[in-house]
C-alpha cells in the first residue's frame, strides 16, 4: 500500500468533498484510492496500491486544491492531460506585485486567461501565490509558455501572437 499526504487550503475542503461527499467518493473510485482527510489541518492522506493511480488522483487533488472545479481536475485522471503549478511567489515577494501579476495572467474581466485558454485548449487557474495549468501533454508546455511571459512583463498582444506561432509550430512528442 503505497500512501501520501498533501495539504489542502481551508476553503478549498469543501470543494474536495464535494456535496454529501461526492467528490471525495469520486476521486477514490476513479482512483482506487483511499482518501482521510483531516478537515482541521488540511492534511488529505492518499492511499492506493496502483502507484500511477495514486499519482493521479493526488494531481486531482493538487488541482482542486489550486483553484479547478472537481469538473476540469478529473481530466487529469486521463492520460494525456497534466498539472503545471507556476509558483509566482519565484518572482516577487511583494504581495502587491503578486496581486499585479495575478491580474496580468487573468486580464480584464479574464479575457487574458480565456483567450490563452481557447487557443491552447487548456484550463488554467490563478489563485493565491499560483498559476495552474491543466493541459494536454502537447499543449502543457505552450501553455506555460504564454503564462511565462506575462509574467515576465511581455504586452498581452505579443503573448498572442505568440500562441498563433506556436499553433503553427506544434511541440511534438518522440
Amino acid at each position: 500500500m503505497n500512501q501520501e499526504s498533501l495539504k489542502v487550503p481551508q476553503d478549498r475542503l469543501a470543494v474536495l468533498i464535494g456535496s454529501k461527499g461526492t467528490t471525495k467518493k469520486d476521486i477514490e473510485k476513479k482512483g482506487k484510492v483511499k482518501l482521510e482527510i483531516d478537515s482541521e489541518s488540511g492534511e488529505v492522506e492518499v492511499n492506493g496500491k496502483d502507484v500511477l493511480k495514486l499519482l493521479k488522483s493526488q494531481s486531482v487533488i493538487k488541482a482542486i486544491a489550486r483553484g479547478f472545479s472537481p469538473e476540469k481536475a478529473f481530466k487529469l485522471f486521463e492520460d494525456d492531460y497534466l498539472l503545471d503549478i507556476i509558483d509566482i511567489s519565484e518572482l516577487t515577494s511583494s504581495k502587491k506585485e503578486i496581486e499585479n501579476l495575478r491580474g496580468r495572467i487573468i486580464g480584464k474581466k479574464g479575457k487574458a486567461r480565456e483567450k490563452i485558454e481557447e487557443k491552447t485548449k487548456s484550463f488554467i487557474s490563478v489563485y493565491g501565490k499560483t498559476v495552474s495549468i491543466i493541459a494536454k501533454i502537447e499543449e502543457i508546455q505552450n501553455t506555460r509558455k504564454a503564462v511565462e511571459m506575462l509574467l515576465k512583463g511581455a504586452s498581452h498582444s505579443r503573448v498572442y501572437s505568440a500562441l498563433k506561432e506556436f499553433e503553427s509550430t506544434k511541440f511534438e512528442l518522440d
